[in-house]
């Protein structure tokens, strides 16, 4: 069975050429970025699972038409593609960023769409148009919505908590209480795995979390367990750091409104639906034995 991968260069389409193979699976990756992509796409694959995007950039540098142009029209192009093929599976990996900057309570799969990014906007909009097609008997749509995604060969934030807290630098935002989720690179490829098998497995939008959400405090002390150190939480008042982090989104500083808004605010991401859909009681890693594995290989390089 073939599995036709675009994004592959990037981290989950990295781990998932090493994954899919030992499950029995062909991995045909597509490079979208090639003028004749369509002339590569195998016709009669089992999947096709679309990572290629253009990510949020934190820094806002980026123009609003590359995020629609790549998240949201090139996604059309090869959904049409899809259609027109007798492949039988699309994965369309959007974000819970398409629905929702942030979040009060629980992130449920059936929450009202309300992006304020144009990373997020153009996400939307592609998961609208999927959505509005019409579907031929015995093909399924998947639309994908991953919270952070982590692992060992990720860079990004937790990456950047890891180096605060292994040169003893004080973590000065403990006074921020918050619950985050997170997603092992293990648990999402255990769950396209299932959801490849499961060929009774309805069409839909489908949220991609780890069992337990941990607050941020808890994260800086797990880096600290696992360095072998003792925890540095200082209990700033939020106001005054608030202030200063408004430098950064001037300066190029490393932390600015929207790096402190990530690594501070609630978002719980519920993963309910698609254990549900699948028969799924548990996911093979706790939240902690997978950022606990991430946090040894940034200890290993």
């Amino acid at each position: 069975m073939s599995i036709v991968i675009t994004g592959a260069s990037g981290f989950v389409g990295q781990n998932l050429q090493q994954y899919l193979p030992e499950r029995g699976y062909n991995v045909k990756k597509i490079c979208l970025r090639n003028e004749n992509w369509q002339n590569h796409i195998e016709h009669n694959a089992t999947a096709i699972i679309h990572l290629a995007g253009k990510a949020h950039d934190t820094a806002n540098t980026s123009a609003d038409e590359e995020y629609f142009k790549v998240n949201r029209d090139l996604t059309i192009e090869l959904f049409n593609v899809f259609l027109n093929s007798d492949i039988r599976d699309f994965f369309y990996f959007s974000s819970v960023k398409a629905v929702a900057d942030t979040v009060e309570g629980v992130l449920q799969e059936d929450v009202q769409g309300k992006p304020y990014t144009a990373y997020g906007k153009s996400k939307l909009e592609a998961e609208q148009y999927l959505l509005g097609k019409t579907l031929r008997e015995r093909k399924r749509l998947f639309i994908i919505r991953p919270c952070m995604i982590h692992g060992p060969g990720n860079k990004g934030n937790l990456n950047l908590l890891y180096k605060v807290v292994d040169k003893g630098i004080p973590w000065p935002l403990a006074a921020f209480h918050n619950q985050r989720s997170f997603l092992s690179i293990d648990n999402l490829n255990y769950l396209l795995d299932e959801m490849l098998a499961h060929t009774a497995l309805s069409s839909g939008i489908y949220n991609f979390a780890d069992d337990d959400a941990l607050s941020t405090n808890e994260l800086v002390s797990l880096i600290s367990d696992t360095l072998g150190k003792s925890p540095r939480l200082w209990h700033i008042p939020g106001g005054l750091i608030k202030g200063i982090v408004k430098i950064g989104d001037v300066l190029p500083l490393p932390l600015n409104s929207e790096r402190l808004k990530k690594l501070t605010e609630s978002y719980i991401v519920s993963n309910a639906k698609i254990k549900q859909a699948l028969g799924i009681e548990t996911l093979p890693l706790t939240a902690k034995e997978g950022l606990e594995k991430t946090i040894k290989s940034f200890h290993k390089r």
